[in-house]
């Protein structure tokens, strides 16, 4: 599926894969949801986030962790507060620190809370985009506070783009599990 260009796109986009997501999970056996995540012995995954998400708890945490960010930036800028997207602390360059951040702040979180609350990110997002027009979302410009890219762009990020990168995760974990 190409990446959404328009509010329609980018909120079917978002169900879709949230929906896919959680097929995919409600279809773990218990031994894949027990199982830690072990991305060890692949050369080709070498990004950071293959070492740091360990189980399902984590990747729900990382989602509705970057849920929270979509929430606070929109909810500040509407407010007329000026404050970037990520927190002070970090830029595009160190964000990996960040997500380190989220992992350490709910390793005592269990996996039913994780869920709820990303659940219930997942349905607050959505209901955010949808209080935007298309081109409030998709044309470059209509706020400034976006940089130089759009508002869906974020919106995309934070849902269809991340659930897709969890999907992956979950799916490579389960290939691990058979071997």
């Amino acid at each position: 599926m190409a990446r959404p260009t328009t509010k329609s796109d980018l909120l079917h986009a978002a169900d879709d894969k949230y929906k896919a997501l959680n097929e995919l999970i409600s279809k773990l056996s218990d031994e894949e949801l027990r199982a830690p995540f072990d991305f060890s012995n692949d050369e080709k995954k070498k990004e950071a986030h293959w070492r740091r998400d360990k189980n399902l708890r984590d990747i729900a945490i990382h989602l509705y962790e970057w849920h929270q960010l979509m929430l606070n930036w929109v909810h500040a800028h509407q407010n007329g507060i000026d404050a970037p997207f990520l927190p002070k602390a970090y830029n595009w360059k160190t964000y990996g620190d960040m997500n380190v951040a989220f992992w350490q702040k709910h390793q005592h979180t269990s996996l039913e809370r994780a869920t709820a609350l990303l659940d219930k990110s997942h349905e607050a997002v959505l209901r955010l985009a949808e209080t935007f027009t298309n081109e409030e979302l998709f044309s470059k410009g209509a706020y400034a506070w976006t940089g130089g890219t759009t508002l869906g762009s974020y919106f995309v990020s934070t849902t269809s783009s991340h659930y897709d990168w969890a999907i992956k995760k979950i799916k490579a974990h389960k290939k691990n599990c058979k071997k």
